[in-house]
């Protein structure tokens, strides 16, 4: 049964998206950080089929074994497609709040892609009315647009490179005619991207008109929508946003950092497949005239996308010319051993554990404010 002097926080893994492997690193350094005298886990993981499990069956090979001896190792069923508009008796998840005791009090979302950080989950959330980390649901779906995102930070003032946006079924009928388009308006090289990925799932680098088409059926691959982006000579600068636990007070900011991939750009494999793929520097090697500015843009970029909980913002600094644009940002951003969100907040005096609480104690009181919100006109 849950222990009444603890927290239970259901942390959620996985997912329907290209992203599934990442999740499931993610969650597992989310697992282990968690301060265990302040909360109880609940595993809670999707498959790539969309069937939910309590448990750790999907987690098993990204936890140490210091760590799994600690931790239940159970994945019972909980949900899974094939049961809609069928009679489930024997799956019915009063049977497994009998064995634990009430699910959890807040979900973790250690989840990234389409159907994750898109703001569908963030949907069944609210819908069932659950304390949850991070940004609500229109936050997360214009963040997880790389088109819509670019479009708002270009209203609020920030640096957008030139790109071109096209949608499946435009490229089926003008195919031509955006090939034109794009050689008119940007210049090679060229990043062709899916507008809903991360990861750098699906992106390519294209230096010369004989590698677009084959880059452009690569991005359609992931996404029904991609970005067709101005390359930038430009270092990769990245910040760490955090909501503050005082209402209304601006976020915190991180210190810059910086990442130079040793591959040809930031790709999939130079962040997760290649143990030196990249080199992260904490601090960014600019001058605190640049740090200063990007903090602000960070900040900036927060706020005008009605971020909630945490982001972290991607932009680039031009070495010709010493602009920042905004490259990016992910409103779920990897918790993995190698990611730079954790990172830069523990190099501004956040750690690990305390980062993870904070952001709990963010949900609980959101739920707290949001609950004393009426629902009913005539109540």
């Amino acid at each position: 049964m849950k222990s009444q002097d603890k927290v239970r926080v259901a942390v959620l893994f996985g997912g329907r998206s290209a992203e599934h492997e990442i999740s499931l690193q993610s969650a597992a350094n989310v697992i282990q950080y968690l301060d265990k005298s302040r909360y109880e886990v609940v595993p809670i993981g999707i498959s790539k089929q969309g069937h939910w499990f309590l448990g750790y069956e999907l987690l098993k090979q990204h936890i140490d074994e210091k760590e799994k001896s600690k931790l239940l190792a159970e994945a019972n069923t909980w949900f899974t497609p094939e049961w809609i508009s069928k009679p489930v008796v024997q799956h019915q998840p009063n049977e497994i709040i009998k064995r634990h005791g009430a699910l959890f009090d807040v979900v973790f979302p250690a989840v990234h892609g389409s159907f994750c950080e898109d703001g569908t989950l963030q949907g069944l959330l609210e819908l069932a009315n659950l304390p949850y980390v991070g940004c609500g649901v229109l936050a997360s779906s214009i963040g997880m647009d790389k088109d819509i995102s670019k479009r708002l930070a270009s209203l609020a003032g920030v640096n957008v490179a030139p790109y071109v946006a096209i949608k499946f079924g435009e490229w089926q009928q003008r195919a031509k005619n955006y090939l034109q388009q794009i050689e008119e308006e940007l210049t090679y090289p060229l990043f062709v991207k899916p507008a809903n990925t991360g990861s750098s799932i699906g992106i390519s680098k294209v230096k010369a008109r004989d590698g677009l088409e084959a880059a452009i059926t690569e991005a359609f691959r992931f996404d029904t929508k991609i970005l067709i982006e101005q390359g930038i000579h430009a270092a990769e600068i990245e910040l760490a946003v955090l909501e503050s636990l005082i209402p209304g007070k601006e976020p915190i900011v991180s210190i810059p950092g910086e990442i130079r991939s040793r591959h040809d750009f930031y790709s999939y494999d130079a962040k997760y497949l290649d143990e030196n793929g990249a080199e992260l520097l904490i601090p960014a090697p600019i001058s605190d005239k640049i740090a200063e500015q990007a903090k602000t843009i960070a900040k900036n970029i927060f706020a005008a996308l009605e971020c909630e909980g945490m982001a972290r913002v991607d932009l680039f600094l031009d070495k010709t010319n010493g602009e920042l644009y905004f490259n990016e940002i992910n409103t779920i951003p990897g918790f993995t051993k190698i990611s730079m969100y954790p990172k830069l907040l523990a190099a501004s005096g956040i750690d690990y554990q305390a980062l993870l609480t904070h952001l709990i104690e963010l949900a609980m009181n959101k739920y707290k404010f949001k609950s004393k919100i009426k629902r009913s006109y005539t109540d």
